[in-house]
């Protein structure tokens, strides 16, 4: 007969591959609602836009049919919030019903269309664009749709200036606020010191300080949210300061907290209850 430990034992197990279970259906029914269907995909399904700037919504169809000629009758419409942003069909644009908020922002790759390409350029990217669009393709061999999830942040590369023994980096324009980390060139953390000012639109100009440096040795400086990272590495030297900077961006779907994974507790969990 087992022990009532033992009986915890196997129910917690069960509980952890049932938890384990469910969490990989919500995976796949998040992947698969996504994805598109075999005409229409999105390379893109979740971009960040820059305040103020462009950004490109991916779309593509099969411009083929099963016998490899050209698709005809294309019509694409891009939808947001149950309105229009941007419809083409007949070979022309069809903006009657556009929504507003799109008017003189949105348009296609006309040149492009011909090839499979159903992209959207958003032009002037404004905070209440972010958000589900749906891309949905129509052709003489099929339709449709793929959407496509838009995130909006404000960020830009730092700027760099020296000033007795600091070497000091300053962005104008970052949305949420972030954090920022300088490294040395073998990556220790050697400052996180951060200066922020919002404007009325809530978009943060920062200044981050590193209290000393060395000439002709290389710094990293990295500014990051929950959307954007930005990856510096600086070096002074006598003739300036050399900086080289790139940008990676948050393309996860679903972002699950470290507790929300039991399976991946086990030995934890193991021990408490042996325990």
């Amino acid at each position: 007969m087992a022990s009532v430990g033992q009986i915890i034992f196997y129910s917690m197990i069960v509980i952890i591959f049932i938890l384990a279970g469910l969490i990989v259906l919500l995976l796949a029914i998040g992947l698969s609602g996504s994805s598109g269907s075999g005409l229409v995909q999105s390379s893109a399904q979740y971009p960040v836009g820059n305040l103020y700037n462009s950004v490109v919504l991916n779309c593509k169809f099969v411009a083929v049919d099963s016998k490899g000629n050209a698709v005809s009758n294309i019509a694409i419409t891009w939808a947001y919030q149950g309105g229009i942003v941007f419809k083409y069909s007949s070979k022309v644009n069809q903006l009657q019903n556009q929504l507003a908020q799109f008017k003189d922002r949105a348009s296609l790759f006309p040149n492009d269309i011909i090839n499979g390409n159903a992209s959207l350029m958003l032009n002037k990217v404004q905070m209440n664009d972010q958000g589900a669009y749906q891309c949905t393709v129509s052709t003489s061999a099929g339709s449709g749709d793929v959407t496509v999830n838009l995130r909006v942040a404000a960020y830009s590369a730092p700027v760099f200036k020296t000033s007795d023994a600091m070497l000091i980096a300053t962005a104008q324009t970052w949305y949420p606020l972030p954090t920022v980390q300088w490294t040395n060139f073998n990556g220790t953390i050697i400052s996180t010191s951060l200066n922020s000012s919002a404007n009325s639109a809530g978009i943060y100009k920062i200044t981050t300080v590193l209290p000393s440096y060395k000439q002709d040795d290389n710094y990293g400086l990295t500014i990051q949210n929950n959307l954007v990272i930005s990856v510096c590495t600086v070096v002074v030297t006598d003739s300036g300061i050399n900086a080289n900077n790139n940008y990676q961006f948050n393309g996860a779907i679903l972002l699950l907290p470290y507790w929300s994974l039991p399976c991946l507790h086990f030995p934890i969990l193991l021990h408490w209850i042996l325990s």
